[in-house]
């Protein structure tokens, strides 16, 4: 729970801002209090629908399941608000919550699905699995007596079947390289943490990388922790990567921004209809990193509490936005628990930037709102800054004077063009396939013992992927039916290359390992790494 401030009080609002390309993580703070409403006119609407609706169960012509016709109204319903209020069943609740709660219940591996086998691919580190000696290359071939091998089960099932409340048991069988007959392990279900930072390291002697995948309920201190770390490496710049983040936590989203402004620095407020929606949140304590040179990265699917933490730092003149448009979701949901256990999240507020903004389009036309990314990419606003027309009736100011738009979305401060040329169709059925992560989990097992022999350092500077190696990965697309594309290898070479050295290093070093050569294809990092210079600048404008 955070404090936010209010001119007349203090409120307590632990709200969520959510997006909708992040397809229902739509959490945040619960009101228990009724909101005021006009009873009669309340009371008519509310009479009326109880009529149709006992109309229909004793007299339609079928039997219906009047349950599922009240849950169709009330979504049909929510679709006359806005694009982000909506209803989620009860047997949607917890998957629906899961990816903010910072943890899940269940085995704790990481799993995928070869040649329609599960493999394990790690057991995490203190799970269960890891407890009672699950290892990565084992196959699960059955869970609780089921046969899960060669059935077709995908990613949902091995998740609806491994997944499971913490302290109830599950049987797992697998089969083990070298083992004749299989072997059986008793699992039982615990918390298996997920976490947010997905990877914090540094650059060069001075600049540090913080990568922040959303805003879930351990966000702020997994970022805590990442920068005081990077701190204690000789960090004097930094790079907060928000690249594809689809929001989450507001508190969390405020906390950050705190670290980074002075004490009464105003960081986002909030309007409602009832004043207990409104709130103000400033900065009110020592932040960790408030001097030194700051770069944010977003673009499109950058999203609601990315876009809080971006317009926050842009409007107190904090740090350079690089990057392009973010998503532009200005609403803010709160759930509000229903008697059966289900879920409403509606909208109750919009959130505003320091400077007065609302970052949310226009949403008037639903299917117009859920087509607007395809559309900025055909009118060409990922390949130039230029086809972005900003309406002067939304023309604001930063704190040193300058100018920034609202109406939709973080316009940053300075665009980088989508790069199609580190993009390769071949190369993407690899990875859709399955052939990508196949071939290069057999590699890392059949040379574990030379590559943990080697460091991340020699890793990164010696080593090279090989001609057998690109072989090698063309042989497992074709046995996963993927029809080798030489011309298109050929002429992205260096792209596959980098992609196969990239995911060898995230098994052996985790995400630490992965992103220091992914992030070589990241144009907008790329880019922003030659801008410390005018990061330097914003500073200055403010003395």
């Amino acid at each position: 729970m955070s404090e936010y401030k209010n001119s007349n009080y203090q409120i307590r609002l632990p709200i969520i801002i959510t997006v909708a390309i992040a397809a229902g993580i739509l959490i945040g703070a619960t009101f228990t209090d009724k909101p005021t409403v006009v009873q009669n006119d309340l009371g008519k609407s509310m009479q009326k629908f109880k009529e149709v609706l006992t109309l229909i169960d004793r007299n339609y012509v079928d039997q219906v399941n009047t349950d599922d016709l009240v849950e169709d109204a009330i979504e049909h319903m929510l679709t006359n608000l806005d694009p982000h209020s909506a209803y989620i069943p009860v047997k949607n609740k917890v998957a629906a919550n899961e990816g903010l709660q910072g943890n899940f219940e269940g085995i704790g591996i990481e799993f995928n699905i070869f040649k329609d086998t599960i493999v394990v691919v790690s057991p995490l580190s203190g799970g269960p699995s890891e407890a009672v000696g699950l290892l990565s290359g084992d196959k699960i071939i059955r869970v609780d007596g089921e046969t899960v091998a060669g059935v077709g089960f995908t990613n949902r099932d091995v998740q609806k079947a491994l997944k499971g409340p913490k302290g109830s048991e599950v049987e797992v069988t697998v089969k083990r390289k070298g083992k004749k007959e299989p072997i059986i392990f008793n699992i039982i279900r615990d918390k298996i943490p997920q976490h947010s930072v997905d990877a914090s390291y540094m650059i060069s002697d001075e600049i540090g990388y913080i990568k922040v995948s959303r805003f879930s309920a351990t966000t702020y201190d997994e970022f805590k922790v990442a920068l005081e770390e990077l701190k204690s490496n000789g960090m004097t710049k930094l790079v907060l990567d928000l690249q594809g983040n689809p929001g989450g936590y507001m508190n969390h989203a405020i906390n950050m921004v705190d670290e980074f402004v002075p004490d009464d620095n105003k960081i986002v407020y909030t309007l409602g209809k009832q004043k207990r929606f409104n709130s103000q949140a400033f900065a009110d304590r020592k932040g960790l990193f408030e001097k030194g040179e700051l770069i944010v990265l977003v673009n499109e699917g950058s999203a609601s509490a990315s876009e809080i933490v971006s317009g926050a730092l842009q409007d107190n003149d904090r740090a350079l936005i690089v990057g392009r448009r973010s998503f532009g979701k200005g609403l803010v949901q709160a759930p509000m628990d229903l008697s059966d256990g289900s879920e409403l999240r509606l909208t109750i507020s919009r959130y505003y930037t320091p400077s007065g903004r609302s970052i949310q389009k226009p949403y008037e036309d639903y299917e117009d709102y859920s087509k607007d990314l395809i559309a900025r990419f055909e009118h060409g606003e990922f390949f130039s800054s230029d086809s972005i027309k900003f309406n002067d009736s939304l023309k604001y100011e930063t704190s040193s004077g300058r100018t920034v738009y609202g109406g939709g979305g973080i316009m940053p401060d300075y665009f980088v063009p989508l790069d199609t040329t580190m993009t390769s169709a071949y190369l993407n059925r690899l990875f859709t396939s399955n052939s990508m992560q196949e071939f290069t989990f057999n590699y890392v097992a059949k040379n574990k013992d030379k590559l943990n022999a080697m460091s991340y350092e020699d890793y990164y500077q010696n080593f090279s992927v090989t001609q057998t190696m690109l072989d090698g990965l063309v042989k497992t697309g074709e046995l996963n039916d993927v029809k080798p594309d030489f011309k298109d290898l050929n002429k992205h070479k260096d792209l596959f290359k980098l992609h196969l050295k990239a995911q060898v290093a995230r098994q052996i070093w985790n995400n630490n390992g992965f992103y220091p050569i992914f992030n070589q294809t990241n144009e907008i990092l790329q880019q922003a790494i030659k801008l410390f210079d005018e990061a330097e600048n914003l500073d200055r404008t403010k003395m």
